[in-house]
């Protein structure tokens, strides 16, 4: 969940385990990386495709709220440890710093915490593969706002092909049964989420002169601080704390976002943000097989014929006219 994540420029869809930060900036291009960008390239894909395994199992022990703040603590704590060490500063303009707050709620504390909620009642494999959606909002939401993003014919059949996969996913023919409509709904509408998020980010907080490093530094610290304010209000501390979903909130903030973050950053600068967006295909995939294997989550042929759909339909969108 998550960005995160590619130029606010040319930015595709995050997945819910990216740290959907925003980067609107280009920075200087880094020196070659001691492992290879393929490697990283999968290596995102387990830390994202995990993520919805480590909000189940949190979530069995944590408020889904709790949950969530603890994910953007850690994420946090890493962003701003590797920004210390490189001797960068947080953004100083007011503007830029309202810009995040609108960010922050966006593509953090919001999406974060709905589908926290939609694990309570949903399988970990479904959140992931409703995670896939968020580029099919994004070309629907983008012919709106974004003047430059004029639909094709291609890509509004994209857009009506992966709807189709998610009717799929849900058993539409059946009426939905065996799915719970509301974890749906909210899965869903955090993938919403992450689409307006990435055009509100490419709208206000292109050419700011700040690093993507900052911006996301700062957009983790105040969707923290947001979660840190409501949280209270609407739940009660903790009975126990069990040692897997500890560990899985640790795991969900350190890994699925703070260095998952830096991670596709890298990936940015050196392959680009087009083949850094395409993990988001496989990010439904490790959700997948996580689920069935490891939490022995239920399977029926529809859901993965439907998630092949919703995934053709989704690079479709993402196709450009010469």
């Amino acid at each position: 969940m998550s960005a995160t994540t590619s130029s606010a420029a040319t930015s595709a869809s995050p997945a819910s385990g990216s740290p959907t930060a925003a980067s609107p900036v280009s920075d200087p291009a880094p020196r070659r990386r001691a492992v290879d960008w393929r490697i990283r390239f999968l290596a995102l894909a387990l830390i994202w495709g995990f993520s919805f395994l480590f909000i189940k199992v949190a979530t069995e022990a944590f408020a889904p709220l709790q949950v969530t703040l603890g994910r953007m603590v850690f994420g946090t704590a890493v962003l701003v440890t590797v920004l210390a060490v490189k001797r960068q500063r947080l953004p100083r303009a007011g503007r830029v710093w309202g810009h995040l707050l609108v960010a922050a709620f966006l593509l953090n504390a919001l999406p974060f915490s709905l589908f926290a909620y939609a694990e309570l009642t949903i399988p970990s494999t479904l959140a992931g593969i409703c995670n896939a959606t968020t580029p099919l909002f994004s070309m629907l939401l983008s012919v709106v706002a974004l003047a430059e993003d004029r639909p094709t014919r291609r890509r509004l059949a994209g857009v009506g092909l992966g709807f189709a996969g998610v009717l799929t996913v849900l058993g539409a023919w059946q009426g939905f049964s065996g799915q719970d409509p509301l974890g749906t709904s909210l899965a869903l509408i955090a993938s919403a989420s992450y689409a307006v998020g990435w055009i509100y980010v490419r709208r206000t907080l292109a050419n700011t002169g700040e690093s993507s490093l900052s911006l996301s530094a700062g957009q983790l610290a105040l969707g923290t601080l947001q979660l840190a304010v409501v949280t209270p209000l609407f739940t009660s501390p903790p009975s126990s704390f069990p040692i897997a979903s500890v560990l899985s909130v640790v795991a969900l903030g350190a890994l699925g976002t703070g260095l998952a973050f830096l991670v596709q950053y890298g990936l940015v600068q050196e392959a680009g943000p087009t083949i850094a967006t395409m993990v988001t295909y496989l990010v439904p995939v490790v959700a997948t097989t996580a689920g069935v294997f490891l939490l022995g989550e239920h399977l029926t042929w529809n859901e993965p014929v439907g998630a092949v759909i919703v995934l053709m339909g989704a690079a479709l969108t993402q196709t450009r006219s010469r």
